[in-house]
């Protein structure tokens, strides 16, 4: 009955990863304003970006290209995330 009570919360309270595909490759990764390291290393090859339960703030950014950001809450599964950085000079 207890791992039945165990499930039931994870169930309620998911985590999750999320697999990054970014262009640049080694532009600098945020979870809420914490650095991570750089894009490439969660490219799910082994890992990705462990999230907890709530909701996240995940930011890419790199000298001279406009930053990126966006929210996320984990649902359970993985999850794929594709950023293509814009350069800020034309």
């Amino acid at each position: 009955m207890s791992r039945a009570r165990e499930l039931m919360a994870g169930a309620r309270n998911p985590t999750g990863d999320v697999t990054l595909r970014c262009e640049p490759e080694d532009a600098d990764v945020y979870l809420d304003g914490v650095l991570q390291g750089l894009c490439s290393d969660y490219s799910g090859n082994p890992k990705g970006l462990s999230l907890g339960v709530g909701l996240h703030h995940i930011e890419v950014k790199k000298q001279g290209y406009w930053p990126y950001t966006t929210y996320y809450e984990p649902s359970g599964a993985r999850a794929r995330l594709t950023v293509q950085l814009r350069p800020s000079t034309p």
